[in-house]
């Protein structure tokens, strides 16, 4: 490994058990706190979320200030179950539909900026079965208590169901893919333990500024580019222990993988490139089946008319 990505681990990574609720409450200070949960078909799971982020960090301890579900396009009763534990639900095709809408994660992470109000954004998946809110005050600490922290990534033990047995061999795609890319052209960011992780924090005043993806690249490029502009020690990263949440089929990773190597690709050569990519599969009667993959981003939210809208 890179010598300058052990140096960054060294300084940078802290553990969830080091930002305890009262230490974090203490750094808040005037700082506004948003909690973003981007959902999808998410009725089974968001509830418990949200109703655990209310109970302890809002109601409770008043370190969250708003705690917000972002409803990306669902067909069940994501929205419904999101409201009736707490959250306040907007849909993305509500926001800002002068813009738009567009299917993805980064699409509803991107929206959330207008609808929230926070210098501080933690973004938390509505899928988590296994976690705790210490991943809210664990990835806000590192932010709250240090002024030249401007993204904190959550990494853990991600455990994986098969059906044969549970494991920590979650992260396929993370393994695969993001680190041995970070390793080869970024071996500076290669400590960095999960790039894709869905559990992170950041300054608004960094967020606004960032291109987004609009599907699972957000991730990777929100890494990437920070690092970038700012250099490696803008980013933190935070260890959550585990983490257990649904995991997605081998086809619907390989489509993860083409829109997360799409942005790093962007981002080191510079070149644009196609909105989708098209990933094909040989079906099961041994025909060619196509699935196209947007791969889109969002300009930065302060180049947007209209933005910051009214509070």
């Amino acid at each position: 490994m890179d010598p300058r990505a052990h140096e960054w681990f060294a300084r940078r990574t802290t553990s969830a058990a080091d930002w305890p609720l009262d230490r974090v409450t203490a750094a808040k200070g005037a700082s506004r706190v948003s909690v973003v949960i981007p959902a999808r078909d998410e009725e089974a799971s968001v509830g418990e979320v949200v109703r655990m982020i209310r109970a302890e960090l809002m109601d409770g301890a008043g370190l969250v200030d708003e705690l917000v579900v972002m409803d990306s396009l669902s067909s069940d009763s994501t929205a419904e179950v999101a409201a009736a534990a707490g959250a306040a639900v907007h849909s993305v095709a509500d926001v800002a539909p002068e813009l738009g809408v567009l299917a993805g994660k980064g699409e509803a992470l991107w929206k959330s900026l207008f609808v929230t109000t926070g210098d501080v954004l933690v973004f938390i998946d509505a899928d988590l079965t296994q976690w705790g809110t210490h991943f809210v005050t664990g990835l806000l600490g590192p932010l709250l208590a240090d002024p030249t922290t401007l993204l904190a990534k959550g990494f853990y033990d991600r455990v994986l169901d098969l059906g044969t047995g549970v494991s920590a061999e979650g992260g396929r795609v993370t393994e695969l893919v993001a680190r041995p890319w970070l390793a080869l052209h970024r071996p500076e960011l290669a400590a960095v333990v999960q790039p894709l992780a869905g559990e992170w924090a950041i300054r608004r005043s960094l967020l606004e500024t960032l291109p987004t993806p609009v599907g699972y690249g957000v991730e990777i490029a929100s890494l990437l580019d920070t690092a970038a502009r700012h250099g490696v020690d803008a980013v933190a990263q935070v260890d959550l222990g585990s983490r257990g949440h649904k995991h997605q089929s081998l086809h619907d990773l390989g489509a993860m993988a083409i829109e997360l190597l799409a942005v790093a690709h962007r981002r080191l050569t510079g070149e644009t490139g196609a909105d989708v990519a098209v990933l094909d599969r040989l079906g099961r009667d041994r025909t060619w089946v196509e699935r196209e993959v947007g791969t889109a981003e969002r300009p930065p939210a302060l180049t947007v008319r209209g933005y910051p809208p009214p509070r």
